[in-house]
């Protein structure tokens, strides 16, 4: 008789049924099989995202409901069709449609691509783990697709206490550069000085507050924050410099009147970055995860949620209630 564990007909999901906060609900629903091509992942965790958020109250495109949220997941392989991935294989996913186009992380199981799994090994905890994937392939694509960092270049991070400005800039101080961030509060000034980098007060001025540090500007600039500050980001940005907007927790989306000849400095490049899993090389995954299992880089705080309690999680990622990567855990 096999002692090989089973997988169940049920699972328990985060679904929306229609926007709003209201419409999200845990319950129980089959687990899904994957088609030609795809693969089945047990989930052990996953990452809370503020375009899950967007997703939540109707800002994002693309969705259909009834949909099971959330756009990565960390966890075990269990099913490929076609034996390409063993079972038990430790693996992440992340974007490509997850959450949106079809149903995402927020669940015990989930079905995805194939060519959208990459595949790792690693001893650390689940929620550790889970804090990782799509923070890291944003903060990575930002700094290399994006902003071309290298070593030794200066680097500010606007809205520098999320999650992403938190572990991009544990990046670049990783990469040797020289890191300014900034916070509008007293607590997040003090977050990011003990995390080794320059902190800054955003009082609508950062540029000339950095300009003391660096006269001539920085390299590099990520913005996070989006439309209202991007245009200081900019005048804080040296000749042939870059500013990458990557986010917008300010949730503002377009510029009024915008005249590039007015907003953009002589010789100060402008660019955006977003991307897919493919953008993030396996190898980086695992260099990230063992450098964070010796203790040589201290990507993230974490704070986690069991699956039961993601309508909790989703307000307090909304609120800002907690600094760092908030974590569901779906069989906690």
């Amino acid at each position: 008789m096999s002692t090989l564990p089973t997988t169940p007909a049920s699972m328990r999901a985060a679904v929306l049924a229609a926007p709003g906060i209201e419409n999200l609900h845990v319950m129980d629903v089959p687990v899904p099989q994957p088609r030609p091509g795809w693969v089945r992942l047990k989930v052990m965790a996953f990452g809370l995202n503020r375009s899950e958020y967007h997703s939540v109250t109707g800002q994002a495109g693309g969705m259909s409901y009834p949909r099971v949220l959330g756009i990565e997941a960390s966890g075990v392989v269990d099913l490929d069709p076609e034996g390409r991935l063993a079972p038990g294989t430790q693996a992440v996913t992340m974007m490509g449609g997850m959450g949106r186009a079809f149903d995402g992380g927020y669940a015990q199981y989930v079905v995805v691509p194939r060519e959208q799994v990459i595949t790792f090994h690693s001893g650390l905890p689940w929620e550790v783990i889970g804090s990782v994937p799509e923070t890291l392939q944003t903060a990575y694509g930002s700094l290399t697709t994006g902003l071309s960092l290298q070593p030794g270049q200066s680097l500010l991070v606007r809205g520098g206490t999320s999650a992403l400005g938190l572990a991009t800039a544990a990046l670049a101080l990783d990469m040797g550069c020289t890191v300014y961030a900034t916070s509008r509060r007293e607590a997040g000034l003090e977050l990011l000085a003990s995390r080794g980098v320059t902190a800054l007060r955003d009082d609508g001025a950062v540029a000339e507050q950095v300009r003391r540090y660096a006269p001539a500007g920085v390299d590099a600039v990520l913005e996070l924050v989006g439309v209202p500050t991007l245009r200081d980001s900019l005048l804080a940005t040296a000749v042939h410099g870059t500013v990458c907007f990557t986010g917008m927790l300010s949730d503002s989306w377009t510029i009024k009147d915008f005249y590039p000849l007015d907003w953009i400095p002589n010789g100060v490049r402008l660019t955006t970055y977003s991307g897919q899993a493919s953008d993030l090389p396996e190898a980086e995954l695992q260099r990230v995860l063992d450098r964070i299992e010796t203790g040589a880089l201290d990507f993230l705080p974490v704070h986690t949620y069991p699956l039961e309690d993601v309508v909790q999680a989703q307000r307090d990622m909304a609120s800002g209630a907690y600094t760092g990567k908030l974590v569901g855990m779906p069989w906690a």
